[in-house]
């Protein structure tokens, strides 16, 4: 099992044990003890980055290891790793940014049921609640624009290999991705539309 470094911590350079590199399609397969990469899923693309001087080009969830694609092969062995900060820092704040959606339509008794934290593609998909309320854009925008002035820290907990995240006093949701440290990171984040179709809501989203 690849132990999930980026769990407990927001490094993104680090040395790190390769326990296999094989051909795969015009690709190397890398497999490593450890990994401060995060892999596509949760609704959040995966980190690239680098393996020492081979490219870090996707990052996949197979069986009980996490699996790095390169564009050459590493030798087995320590390496340095080192996550693209930029795409990190992107994708992080579009993932936290969902988090906020998520409260904000939860405070509101819809239930979110699915998320794509995409860039360009940005997308909170709720069900009504037994509370459910009238919600729009304007609504939401409000709520999440009071949290992000307010600085909400976030905070994390651990236990029997279930991850909670969540921002000062808002609920945590069980969650493998990675998030902003403070919410005043996110920058601005806009509401861009609502649609509710076949029982369901989607709240599309972006950053500025």
């Amino acid at each position: 099992m690849t132990e999930r470094l980026f769990f407990t911590h927001d490094h993104l350079t680090a040395e790190l044990e390769v326990l296999a590199c094989t051909p795969h399609e015009d690709r190397f397969a890398v497999t490593l003890h450890s990994t401060i990469f995060h892999p596509q899923g949760g609704g959040q693309p995966s980190d690239t980055g680098w393996l020492g001087e081979s490219h870090v080009l996707h990052v996949t969830q197979e069986a009980d290891r996490l699996v790095h694609y390169v564009d050459k092969p590493v030798a087995l062995g320590t390496v340095t790793a080192r996550v693209d900060e930029r795409r990190r820092a992107l994708y992080t704040r579009l993932h936290s940014a969902g988090h906020l959606i998520g409260n904000a339509g939860e405070n509101l008794g819809w239930m979110p049921i699915k998320a794509h934290h995409w860039p360009g593609e940005g997308k909170i998909t709720f069900i009504r609640g037994e509370t459910a309320q009238a919600i729009d854009a304007g609504l939401i925008q409000q709520q999440i624009d009071q949290w992000i002035a307010a600085d909400y820290s976030r905070y994390m907990t651990l236990e029997d290999g279930t991850r909670e995240v969540g921002f000062g006093a808002l609920p945590a949701y069980a969650c493998g991705g990675t998030h902003v440290q403070w919410l005043s990171e996110l920058g601005q984040v806009t509401i861009l539309a609502l649609s509710e179709k076949k029982g369901t809501l989607s709240v599309r989203y972006s950053l500025d």
